[in-house]
């Protein structure tokens, strides 16, 4: 892809820069510890992609001003929260190719840091009373676990249809992205309807980035060799479901055995990903990822042209038709 960040985030190039030095100081602690742990998650920090959601949706809708920040940072304290102790929970010793926190500094002192990460983003909304911010961010965070959960539960089962996905994906990613474009609105003085138009933008992008994302474990043309992660881990994604519908009860079962009791075994999994590929799964999910694409899309051109909206609209383009 000819796009690159830095021409997406050129007409918000300032507040980016702004935003850094203040969700520095937001995560600011006089525990020496702590401060140290802040310090290096700031460091490691990735594409910076949710706040440039949050801050083009806040131009496109109105003007950027401080409850913008306050709600950037807001949505990146919590995120960061979630994933310290997702780290903790999947025993992952590295994110984004450093280490995490429980490798360095151990469990309880991770879970502890999420902890405090949590209290910071709330205190920093009731301190200056944004109260309806702190509401559409909790509203994720609160997704986003029943998310988790809900998949956790089918992939015990392995009996997820369509629509449980949908739900899963829409709550474990799509709220989040839902939630940055609401923030955004919402700190631009947008009235109920705008926010709401947002969110459901912000949801529609997250619906395409997860497919992507499941579609990646494939090997798509771009990436080569298949990773089978997913199937290892029991996760029922959309290629795999339309793979299992359209199957012979015979070859269904035979599916279901390998990802059950054989999911350790390369040869195994590299059968499933042949039977997902003659199925047509990969095919079928790219059509249903273009459409929650295309959609998204469609909501965006409803609002005034301007450079904002350009480059959000790169931006969603940048985040779906990604290579990795």
């Amino acid at each position: 892809m000819s796009l690159n960040l830095k021409e997406i985030q050129a007409p918000i190039a300032q507040e980016m820069t702004d935003f850094e030095k203040k969700f520095r100081d937001s995560m600011k602690s006089k525990v020496f510890l702590l401060d140290k742990i802040m310090t290096y998650i700031v460091k490691r920090k990735g594409k910076q992609m949710r706040p440039m959601f949050v801050f083009l949706s806040a131009k496109v809708t109105g003007e950027i001003n401080e409850s913008t920040y306050r709600g950037a940072a807001l949505i990146e304290l919590l995120h960061t929260a979630t994933l310290v102790h997702d780290d903790v929970v999947d025993e992952a010793h590295y994110r984004r190719g450093f280490f995490s926190v429980n490798a360095i500094w151990k469990n309880k002192i991770s879970v502890l840091v999420g902890d405090y990460l949590l209290s910071r983003g709330l205190l920093l909304s009731m301190e200056y009373g944004d109260h309806d911010l702190l509401k559409i961010v909790s509203n994720a965070v609160r997704e986003m676990s029943e998310g988790e959960l809900l998949q956790m539960e089918k992939a015990r089962r392995l009996d997820i249809d369509e629509t449980i996905y949908y739900e899963i994906i829409r709550q474990k990613t799509a709220s989040l992205i839902a939630s940055c474009c609401a923030v955004g609105a919402c700190s631009s003085g947008a009235n109920a309807d705008i926010i709401e138009k947002m969110r459901l933008f912000g949801e529609k992008v997250g619906m395409a980035f997860q497919i992507k994302d499941d579609l990646f474990d494939y090997g798509t043309v771009e990436i080569g060799k298949p990773l089978g992660i997913d199937i290892k881990e029991k996760k029922m994604t959309l290629p795999l479901i339309y793979a299992l519908r359209n199957a012979s009860m015979i070859e269904k079962k035979k599916i279901i055995y390998k990802i059950r009791y054989q999911n350790h075994k390369s040869k195994k999994v590299h059968e499933v990903i042949e039977f997902v590929k003659k199925s047509g799964g990969i095919e079928y999910a790219q059509e249903i990822m273009e459409k929650f694409y295309n959609e998204a899309l469609e909501i965006l051109q409803s609002f005034n042209e301007s450079d904002f909206k350009n480059s959000l609209n790169d931006l969603v383009q940048f985040t779906i038709l990604r290579n990795k």
